[in-house]
């Protein structure tokens, strides 16, 4: 075989490599969830170290206090905001509502078609913010963490698994989709420490052992 036939033939080949990985890649499940990419473990792991541990108090929570789902652009408010960057082929209508599309949820690995099969979570709840220094907040300042595109703090998931979470920590809840646990630790002590939220002492000991394992 000629030198060019040998260099031509590599081509073609390394162009169908590159071909398949694309579309492993836009086939890939979490190419439909797009939540902003949480810092490393290893930065994680600092910044929970920085974390004021103390006893969480509910006191005078609730969730109106924490004003959410606000304008964004144009008709679109956050939920249609995050389900429309979260999910694949999202169409809308004149009101920014989301007519048709898929949605992989990262929580639990199910697919679904049907935006009303779906919450858009606050990673780290409203009530536990509270509980860990938003009841000092401003108004202001909660409407700003209830909203956050970009922090890794809002993602779209299944409605019954956001239900099932609640106001957990990770102390008591995380994902079933023991895939996506490092990501999802990592972002909780990432938008903890943006917002200067406390732990309590059985949070920190879970995020300490999760992220050891990352």
């Amino acid at each position: 075989m000629s030198r060019f036939y040998a260099r031509r033939r590599t081509s073609i080949l390394a162009a169908l490599t590159g071909l398949i990985a694309s579309v492993a890649l836009f086939n890939s499940p979490s190419a439909s969830a797009a939540l902003p990419t949480p810092v490393s473990a290893a930065t994680a792991r600092g910044y929970l170290a920085q974390l004021t541990v103390a006893t969480e108090n509910r006191t005078g929570y609730s969730r109106d206090l924490f004003p959410h789902w606000i304008t964004i652009s144009g008709a679109c408010n956050t939920r249609e905001t995050v389900l429309k960057r979260d999910g694949t082929n999202v169409v809308t209508d004149s009101s920014c509502a989301a007519t048709s599309g898929s949605w992989y949820s990262p929580y639990d690995g199910a697919t679904w078609t049907a935006a009303s099969d779906l919450d858009i979570d606050h990673l780290v709840p409203l009530a536990e913010a509270w509980d860990s220094g938003a009841s000092k907040w401003t108004t202001a300042q909660r409407q700003a963490f209830a909203n956050d595109l970009t922090r890794p703090q809002l993602i779209a998931v299944t409605d019954n698994v956001n239900q099932a979470k609640g106001d957990q920590d990770p102390a008591t809840w995380v994902p079933s989709r023991t895939a996506y646990l490092c990501t999802y630790v990592r972002a909780w002590v990432q938008v903890k420490y943006y917002y200067n939220l406390s732990v309590d002492s059985a949070e920190k000991s879970a995020l300490t052992n999760y992220l050891a394992s990352c």
